[in-house]
């Protein structure tokens, strides 16, 4: 993402932040503007050329507008690993 949960610095990292945190999701971060190897890595690696990227035991499942979508049709949950998921 960009910036932290606590200080985001773009709206789509704080509008993931807030989808998971209302989705009790527990999940790290790294700060992709701090390092530009890694933020061009990652957008390789990945195939996807926008952040926030949300991974679930190493898979992307995909940027904000694939998480809101599967949010609304209540399967963000069923796509997450089971580790993910704070007691509901």
């Amino acid at each position: 993402m960009k910036g932290s949960p606590d200080a985001p610095r773009c709206g789509f990292s704080r509008k993931i932040c807030e989808l998971l945190q209302n989705h009790k999701v527990a999940f790290d971060t790294f700060d992709i503007l701090g390092d530009e190897e890694i933020r061009q890595g990652l957008k390789t690696f990945s195939n996807w050329p926008t952040f926030p990227q949300l991974y679930g035991d190493g898979k992307l499942i995909g940027g904000l507008d694939v998480v809101k979508e599967l949010a609304e049709e209540g399967e963000l949950l069923d796509s997450l690993p089971r580790s993910a998921l704070l007691a509901q």
